[in-house]
């Protein structure tokens, strides 16, 4: 094993994969003479020159359309969006051409790509620039989308989606570039809708994915001391969902709450209760709970970021409502 950074994991699993296949090939914004807003293509446009790393103009919808239509034609493009938030004006590409393709074409055309960058709150950049846009994504048909909390699970699920036939939204946070993490030595996959059970645990289960993930890390070592054992999911995959592996969990634990930065309406955490309710219902012995960020749109004031984003205070409130403590 080896440590590295988030953003580093993630350029080796897209430098590793140009290596094998002439036709990948990455594009955005700033992304070549500046090795990327959050460096994490560095180095990769002195090893694969400018025909292969391209920098483009502030059109995310016209570079998304030219990246869709390289994909239609049989090449494997890497779509780097600064932000998911600048990623709404290349909607129209990403839903209506990209997820579409395959089905209104009746086969003749697949569309393997990848549309990355940043996701999620990064402190206080305001309403405009702090949203999560998985369930926004994971509602559409023809699309899969993952979530890597980590820096080996970033360069697993990245190579799985540049080899990947259907398009595949990889939604990074910006929080996570930094940090450190160890991944394996040499060649690895990590398949798309296969979720991991990070810990192991009796009492209570909690789903999550994505950065927040470390709040049930916390939170999960808090209660330990009080007794309480919890068991954390990590997703990874949003679209498609390891159904079985959080059903297989709740035989065990028979309680669960679902812990998600995005808000509450249509949300993952609504999908995931759902789900359990209507497939594993005879298991649980309490509702299902969420933790959420609340229904508002984001703020810039520290304190009130605080008070919006899920913590470890809500969710020990929301686990011990569960176990009627």
């Amino acid at each position: 094993m080896k440590t590295v950074q988030y953003r580093e994991a993630l350029n080796e699993a897209m430098s590793e994969e140009m290596r094998k296949d002439k036709s990948v090939f990455l594009l955005g914004e700033e992304v070549a003479e500046y090795n990327g807003a959050y460096k994490v293509s560095q180095g990769m446009l002195d090893e694969f020159g400018a025909k292969r790393i391209i920098d483009t103009p502030i059109a995310e919808l016209g570079f998304t359309g030219i990246a869709v239509g390289a994909s239609m034609n049989g090449l494997r493009p890497i779509v780097e969006f600064m932000t998911w938030n600048f990623a709404i004006l290349a909607a129209d590409q990403i839903i209506n051409s990209a997820a579409k393709m395959l089905q209104m074409s009746g086969g003749q055309y697949s569309c393997p790509i990848v549309f990355r960058g940043g996701n999620g709150q990064a402190g206080q950049l305001g309403a405009t620039h702090s949203q999560s846009f998985e369930a926004f994504y994971a509602h559409v048909p023809g699309l899969k989308v993952v979530v890597p909390s980590n820096p080996a699970d970033a360069k697993g699920l990245m190579k799985a989606a540049i080899r990947d036939n259907d398009p595949v939204l990889v939604l990074e946070s910006e929080r996570l570039y930094g940090v450190k993490g160890e991944i394996p030595e040499g060649e690895y996959i990590v398949p798309i809708g296969v979720a991991d059970v990070k810990k192991k645990g009796s009492d209570i289960t909690i789903v999550t994915f994505g950065k927040i993930i470390e709040v049930a890390y916390q939170t999960a070592e808090i209660l330990e001391k009080e007794g309480i054992s919890c068991e954390i999911i990590d997703l990874r995959s949003v679209r498609p969902i390891d159904y079985g592996t959080v059903v297989e969990s709740i035989k065990k634990t028979n309680r669960c709450v679902v812990l998600e930065e995005s808000w509450p309406l249509a949300s993952i955490s609504s999908e995931i209760a759902y789900h359990l309710q209507r497939y594993a219902f005879d298991y649980l012995d309490a509702p299902v709970q969420r933790v959420t960020q609340t229904d508002t749109p984001f703020a810039f004031s520290p304190t009130l970021i605080e008070e919006a984003l899920p913590n470890v205070d809500r969710l020990i409130k929301a686990i011990k409502a569960t176990l009627y403590r």
